[in-house]
């Protein structure tokens, strides 16, 4: 008899949106109560992918323009699906991945001007069409976001990345497209307050997915 199937769960937001430690808080929860979790992250989980993230994630001179950036987090996204998540999805595990195909429509369709549709057809290609049984949405008030993102830097030791210092108008443009992609699948989507402490936003997420044990 195979495995159980196991079950796909994205977070997605802005920058400074508490995803790594909500994955993080949650993939013990989920391993205390005996569920076999692997936790990943987009760009990246793969060598080949890592290194595309430092492509797109770095302040260098010459940046890659709207549509290189697009196909370079897709390459991305084709290497960790296929080589991470599908196996892991079929050996019964869960998988909790810090961004997916979400990202790609909100920076790059909301944030940068693409065309949504043409986005959508690119991304599943890219993903033979594998999408999560769960989006986990974390929104918090810019100032909130400002101040963890200071805080992680210093705390890291570590400036801006080209991402967190595309602008205000950028990042209004994101929250705006995390909504209306919210807004349009709430079957899929939990949308959570992340502006409050730790442990009352992990207890969110948990009782978001709980119906999913």
């Amino acid at each position: 008899m195979g495995a159980s199937p196991g079950r796909f769960i994205t977070f997605e937001g802005g920058e400074g949106c508490g995803k790594s430690t909500q994955i993080r808080l949650l993939a013990e929860r989920l391993r205390a109560a005996g569920i076999e979790t692997m936790t990943t992250r987009e760009p990246g989980g793969t060598v080949l992918a890592e290194r595309i993230r430092e492509l797109v994630r770095e302040e260098t001179g010459d940046p890659p323009n709207a549509r290189a950036e697009t196909l370079l987090f897709l390459a991305s996204r084709a290497q960790l699906a296929e080589e991470k998540i599908r196996p892991a999805l079929e050996a019964g595990k869960w998988v909790l991945c810090d961004r997916y195909s979400d990202s790609t429509f909100a920076y790059q369709g909301y944030g940068r001007g693409l065309d949504i549709a043409e986005l959508r057809r690119l991304d599943r290609f890219a993903t033979g069409g594998l999408a999560p049984d769960r989006t986990i949405l974390l929104t918090v008030e810019p100032q909130t976001a400002a101040a963890r993102l200071k805080a992680r830097q210093l705390a890291t030791h570590t400036a801006a990345d080209r991402m967190e210092s595309a602008g205000a108008a950028f990042h209004d443009r994101l929250r705006r497209g995390f909504l209306e992609l919210s807004a349009a699948e709430p079957e899929r989507f939990a949308v959570i307050a992340a502006d409050g402490d730790i442990e009352s936003v992990g207890e969110a997420v948990w009782n978001s997915i709980r119906h999913m044990l």
